[in-house]
């Protein structure tokens, strides 16, 4: 993780390198430590596809400056049942469905899918979440189920419809925490390095509340618009929000899998949103099979030609098959019009 303080630094101290020449150099420095994972000095907590590596020239000698102290997070102690084993559930096709809402997680095309999903209707509340594995052998799957479990389970004992929009705040706060702690805590062996990305939504009523951890995604499309959508903890978020690429021109990045914040990894943040629903309105959840790989406006169209949740996943899932290296994984929620 050395390499992304150092580009960050660069980019945000406003250093007179030339932008190329960091990302060259960036790339070179991420394959040298690629390379020395497999003697086990170091590991590299990102998603970059390792094929990458043929486009880069060998080496250059980068000085790293010293890594920041990490944040101490509070730990919380919840009961929690064991943790569910993922070698007998068959990951290729994941499908879920719960009235208005439906999704699916697909491994696209990779041979596992280290996606997993969640919907479900707890009381009032529908619960949301897609979350993207990272990390070498099964370790991506792994961490994956073992945050989504972890959220159903801290959602499910702990969540009464008397609680405020703040109050279901510190819940989702509470379960990212507690499945943060329980996967560096079994990251250990072949597991090592292992992470999640993970996007929730709470809808109740005409309020969603969402909680973002990575570079997985949450979506409110208006009126075949964009109203709201969460940030990306990427790097080259922070390359669009420093005014160096556009979005369009991040989904083509050689550097656009590297994430800055991810649960089970030393880098982990939450941040929370706070969205109003209207009757029509879509929110659409995806992890970067989807969105790194499908422009923004065949989502939109797609979304406005299709009436209803299932349709909405099933059109997208089949574009985003013939053009994604990566797992796909989709869920609509739609807020039905309300009929006289």
């Amino acid at each position: 993780m050395e390499i992304i303080f150092f580009l960050i630094n660069y980019f945000l101290n406003g250093e007179n390198m030339d932008f190329k020449k960091i990302i060259n150099k960036g790339l070179k420095k991420i394959f040298e430590f690629v390379e020395s994972k497999e003697e086990g000095n170091h590991k590299i907590p990102t998603k970059l596809d390792i094929e990458e590596k043929n486009n880069i020239d060998n080496k250059y000698n980068i000085e790293i400056p010293e890594k920041p102290q990490n944040i101490e997070i509070p730990k919380i102690e919840p009961k929690l049942s064991e943790i569910k084993s993922t070698e007998n559930i068959n990951r290729n096709e994941i499908i879920f469905e719960e009235n208005n809402a439906y999704g699916v997680s697909h491994k696209g095309n990779r041979e596992n899918n280290e996606d997993y999903i969640l919907i479900k209707k707890i009381k009032d509340i529908y619960i949301l979440a897609v979350a993207d594995g990272i990390g070498g052998h099964n370790a991506g799957d792994v961490a994956s189920k073992m945050a989504v479990d972890i959220l159903e389970e801290v959602i499910t004992k702990n969540y009464n419809e008397n609680l405020s929009i703040e109050e279901i705040k510190k819940l989702l706060k509470d379960a990212y925490n507690t499945a943060h702690n329980k996967i560096k805590e079994n990251a250990i062996g072949d597991k090592e390095g292992m992470g999640t990305t993970l996007t929730t939504a709470i809808v109740k009523g005409d309020k969603c509340i969402i909680a973002n951890c990575g570079d997985s995604r949450a979506y409110l499309i208006r009126d075949g618009e964009i109203v709201f959508r969460t940030k990306d903890h990427s790097l080259v978020q922070a390359l669009i929000d420093e005014g160096h690429i556009s979005e369009k021109e991040a989904m083509h990045h050689p550097m656009k899998n590297i994430i800055t914040s991810a649960l089970g990894l030393d880098e982990f943040k939450v941040d929370d949103y706070e969205w109003d629903l209207i009757d029509g309105d879509v929110l659409l959840m995806s992890s970067d099979g989807l969105h790194d790989y499908v422009e923004k406006e065949t989502i939109l169209k797609t979304v406005s030609s299709n009436n209803n949740s299932k349709d909405i996943v099933n059109e997208l899932l089949k574009i985003a098959l013939e053009k994604t290296k990566d797992n796909v994984s989709i869920i609509v929620y739609k807020k039905l019009t309300l009929k006289n």
